[in-house]
């Protein structure tokens, strides 16, 4: 079985407190893009056990791969009666905020319960993709949606337009971690803010902003990925953004045409790796 695994960006990401455990309550606004990471599942001899292999050598290919973990967690006892094996080829940034990792937990969760009829419906699917990770759930289900508490409350929305983005990667990653111990809230005050009154209709009597509170921290200790936003507003985006804890940031444009020249100009940047998608409904 083959499958795409697609990234997300986030339209907005506001941190709006902290539980007692240490994770972060956030209120954000998430789509899916047209790029993707490559999988591949195959059923495996009997008497193997679960394998899961990437082609980037920074990426964990044993149990520290989420889509390993997705795997074990979905078979538990049954792994020893379906051996399967995966084979993963990464197109999606590691440590970029882009989600890579949790789309390839959640369509190996979506994929493997298809492929050995284990009949777990969504809300199944769900409840287990949150023990992996908090952006699971959002590729479970798919489509554009605004996330809260730790990401695991999900409401649909119906009424984003598909948005024409360039995604650019400055070349390293951001520890998502790091960027949460290192935001401090009275630094999210006072954020430029751009409205996407153009691309959705108002949420709950509200305009969507584009607008990120892990940006200072990350702009403070990055220079480079501040450098790229504004690259890409001088490119005529419309709007742009990092994307979850970084180190990607997005420009969203008006038409096809002037993302891709945008495209074309960015990708020439030394260290630069940029990406022209659409996001997905």
């Amino acid at each position: 079985m083959k499958l795409r695994a697609p990234a997300k960006v986030n339209l907005s990401l506001r941190v709006v407190g902290k539980r007692r455990d240490g994770y972060h309550l956030i209120d954000t606004i998430m789509a899916p893009v047209s790029l993707y990471d490559e999988i591949e599942i195959e059923r495996a001899r009997p008497g193997t056990n679960l394998s899961v292999t990437c082609d980037d050598p920074k990426i964990p290919s044993g149990a520290e791969n989420l889509a390993y973990k997705a795997a074990a967690l979905l078979l538990g006892k049954d792994a020893a009666k379906y051996p399967v094996a995966i084979d993963i080829k990464k197109r999606i940034p590691a440590g970029a905020g882009l989600g890579g990792g949790s789309s390839d937990a959640a369509a190996v969760l979506v994929s493997l319960n298809r492929l050995l009829r284990l009949k777990k419906n969504r809300r199944q699917l769900l409840r287990l993709g949150v023990k992996i990770g908090a952006d699971v759930p959002f590729f479970i289900l798919g489509r554009p949606a605004r996330a809260r508490g730790i990401g695991e409350r999900l409401s649909p929305l119906k009424s984003l337009r598909r948005l024409w983005l360039v995604i650019v990667y400055p070349g390293f990653p951001v520890s998502t971690a790091w960027a949460y111990r290192s935001l401090s809230f009275k630094l999210t005050k006072n954020i430029e803010k751009t409205s996407l009154n153009s691309f959705v209709r108002p949420l709950r009597g509200s305009a969507i902003e584009l607008v990120n509170d892990l940006e200072k921290p990350v702009f403070r200790r990055y220079p480079e990925v501040a450098w790229l936003k504004r690259k890409l507003a001088e490119e005529g985006a419309a709007g742009t953004l990092m994307s979850g804890s970084g180190s990607s940031v997005f420009g969203i444009f008006s038409s096809g045409d002037k993302a891709r020249k945008a495209f074309l100009r960015l990708q020439r940047e030394n260290g630069v790796q940029a990406f022209l998608v659409r996001s997905l409904r």
